[in-house]
C-alpha cells in the first residue's frame, strides 16, 4: 500500500468545511490515503442538498404558500417556472347535470387537466369532496389554471419546492 499527504489546498478547504470541529486553515490530524479506491454512497437526505426531510421540505409556511379559492370561474394560480406542490380540496353539489372541478396545465395552446374532480349529475343531493396533493413541473410559459365549477369550490394552496433546476426552495 502507498502511502501520502494532502497537498491540494482545495481538497484541504473542503475537508475543512466537511469537517468544521478541524482547525480552520488547518487539518488538525495527519491525513494518508492509498491507491486502493473504495466506493461509498451517501443515502442521506443531506446528500440531495437538503438538511431537511422531504415531507418537511414541502411544508408551507404563511409567506410561501400562495392561497386559492375558485368557484363558477377560472384563475391562473401561478405562471413562474419551476417545480409547484398543489395542494387542496374539490367540493361539487350533485345536480342534474355533470359538474367538474379541475388543476390544469396550459401552456398557451394544450390543455391538461392533473386533477379533476366529476359529478355525474342525477336528482339533486349532497356535497362530494375530495382532496388533492401533488407535484407539477412548470416550464417556460406554462401556467397552473384552477377551473371551479358553478355549483362547487376547488380550494387550496401553492408552493414553489424547487425551481426549474431542480434547486429546492426550502421554506
Amino acid at each position: 500500500m502507498q502511502s501520502f499527504r494532502v497537498e491540494s489546498e482545495k481538497i484541504r478547504d473542503k475537508l475543512n468545511n466537511l469537517l468544521p470541529s478541524q482547525n480552520r486553515g488547518a487539518i488538525g490530524v495527519e491525513l494518508s490515503g492509498s491507491t486502493q479506491i473504495v466506493p461509498i454512497v451517501d443515502l442521506t437526505e443531506s446528500a440531495e442538498g437538503s438538511n431537511l426531510r422531504v415531507d418537511l421540505q414541502t411544508a408551507f409556511t404563511l409567506v410561501n404558500a400562495n392561497t386559492f379559492a375558485v368557484s363558477g370561474t377560472s384563475t391562473v394560480v401561478i405562471n413562474t417556472t419551476g417545480f409547484w406542490r398543489v395542494f387542496g380540496t374539490s367540493t361539487l353539489l350533485i345536480t342534474g347535470s355533470q359538474r367538474n372541478n379541475t388543476v390544469d396545465i396550459k401552456d398557451g395552446a394544450t390543455t391538461k387537466s392533473v386533477y379533476r374532480h366529476t359529478s355525474q349529475g342525477g336528482t339533486a343531493g349532497p356535497y362530494l369532496s375530495d382532496s388533492f396533493d401533488f407535484i407539477c413541473k412548470l416550464e417556460a410559459g406554462d401556467n397552473i389554471t384552477v377551473v371551479g365549477s358553478i355549483g362547487g369550490m376547488i380550494a387550496g394552496a401553492i408552493r414553489q419546492v424547487a425551481d426549474i433546476d431542480g434547486n429546492l426552495v426550502n421554506p
